[in-house]
Order: C-alpha cells, then structure tokens, then sequence
C-alpha cells in the first residue's frame, strides 16, 4: 500500500468517525448529557392516627409500622372498641404487634391497656406509673421498632411518668408528646412544675426542626385562640387559617413550626416578657400555663 493510499484511508475513516459522532449528538442528546441518577432511599415508618371518642372526645391512638420488617406498635390505645379493629386489619394484612407504649398513665391514654393486652398479648412500655406496665425506658434510651430508630425521651411535669418518643427513619422525624406538647400548647401542670415544663420543651426543642409532631390530643383551635390573645404573630395566623380549615393536625407541623407559633415555646420573646412582666422563661412559663387555664 502506497502513503497515498494509506493517507486516504485515514482520511475516511476520519470522516466517517465525525459524520457518526454528529449522529449520535443530533439524534441522541441524551445519551451524552443525562445525569446519573442515584437510587432513592424508601421509607419505611407508616404512621396510622386513630382518633378515639369521636364526636365527645378529641384523643389520638397511634399506630405505628416497619414495612420493611412488618412490625408494628400502637401508642396510647385508650378506647379498645374503636382500636381494635385496626390492629386486627394491621395483623391480617402481615405486620407483627410487639408492644403497647403509653406516654403516661391517665385513663385517657393508657386505660386500654387490659383489653389490648388480653387480645393481642402485648408487653406494656411506658412511665412507671402505667398500667400493667413492663417495662420503663430511661431518658435518652435507645431501642428499635424494626428498622426504625426510636429514643424515649422523659418529660415530667403533665405527669411525673410522661414519656416522649422520638422516632426517626432516615430523613423522616416524628416525635409522639402525649400530653406535654399539642400544636401550638402544652400540657396542664398536674404533677409539676412550669421550671420542669420549661426543661421538657427544651427537651422537645433540641430535635431536628423537621420532626413532626403527633399529640395525644386535637386541641388546636382552642390553643389557637389564647395565643392569638398573647402573641398574635404571622406563624399563629397562619396556624389558625389551618386549624379552622381542618378537623385534625397531627403529624402536619413540625418542631420548627412550635418554635415558631407555640407561644410555650417562646418565653424568651420579649413581647410574651413585657406581657407577662416576667424576665425568666420559666416565670414566663407558669404565667402563660395560669393565663391559659383562667382564660
């Protein structure tokens, strides 16, 4: 083969590589620019609330699950009649019940844990003064329901025996308050004090402001319409247009929204401190709780 030739050949075939990889880009500009894309963690954490007394009562139970193992706990089964049927689907459908867990022991929270416990034979986890009660966590402990981290987090002052659970899944935060934080409220002082409320919703306040919030009961409006008697912010209007929309808030605001329009957890603002003419959050605390039960 002459140069001549050789030369040719290299030419052509110089040519036909660019006439294909112009092809390639004119008809296929994808192949080239299309990004890699990252398979997308699932979450496992299902959340089922079961409101409880409807139409005379405002309490939540709370059914919560691991699909990728298929367990299952149920917080705060108050009212068996309307939970029960709800376990039994849970049950049916695969999933494995390990515990009940209350976060405390007033009737209206762990009242049910007879009847759940003769039909499902479930351990009992909560405060030490809850009924039929196995077993009680300490503050900050750790355990697992599946897959699914959950830490307990104690809180006296509603109750000596109140208990948070903080449960986590990834990126998805939920933290179950019993009768220590609602939307927008608090708990009365039953057994404690406002210092021992003030240190529970600091408590509270350290989880990822992402978390969401699940109380033992729907008091929303009605914390709605003191705070707007205290600090009418653009957070509490925003809550109240909400809470008159819907019948149920659970699960829909987070702990960054309670910084924001739960005036408990803003006794730092100075307006809450002149209104009060406290200065210490914790007076702030107790003066609010005594406005709040006297409004």
């Amino acid at each position: 083969m002459t140069s001549t030739t050789s030369s040719r050949s290299i030419i052509v075939t110089i040519f036909l590589m660019s006439l294909f990889a112009a092809a390639i880009k004119r008809y296929s500009p994808t192949i080239l620019t299309r990004p890699i894309v990252k398979p997308i963690a699932t979450r496992a954490m299902h959340i089922q609330s079961i409101p409880m007394w409807e139409g005379s009562g405002n309490n939540y139970a709370y059914l919560v699950s691991d699909d990728k193992t298929k367990e299952a706990v149920i917080i705060d089964p108050a009212n068996p009649p309307e939970v029960i049927e709800h376990l039994k689907k849970k049950t049916s459908a695969g999933f494995k019940l390990s515990k009940i867990i209350n976060t405390h022991h007033h009737h209206d929270h762990a009242g049910g844990n007879k009847e759940i416990q003769k039909a499902f034979n479930l351990p009992v986890m909560g405060g030490a003064d809850c009924n039929l009660v196995a077993e009680t966590p300490s503050h900050n402990s750790k355990f697992k329901v599946g897959s699914i981290n959950v830490t307990a987090l104690h809180t006296p002052c509603h109750t000596q025996d109140s208990i948070c659970f903080f449960f986590e899944d990834g990126s998805d935060r939920a933290v179950f308050t019993g009768d220590t934080m609602f939307i927008g409220g608090c708990g009365r002082f039953f057994e404690g004090t406002p210092k021992e409320m003030h240190a529970a919703f600091k408590t509270l306040g350290a989880l990822p402001d992402d978390t969401k919030v699940f109380p033992g009961h729907e008091y929303t409006k009605g914390n709605v319409k003191f705070a707007k008697t205290v600090l009418n912010n653009d957070a509490i209007k925003k809550l109240d247009e909400y809470s008159q929309a819907n019948k149920e808030t659970q699960g829909k605001f987070t702990i960054g929204d309670e910084k924001k329009h739960n005036v408990f957890m803003r006794t730092d603002d100075p307006e809450l401190q002149k209104l009060t003419g406290k200065t210490d959050p914790i007076d702030v605390m107790g003066a609010l709780r005594s406005m709040k039960d006297n409004a």
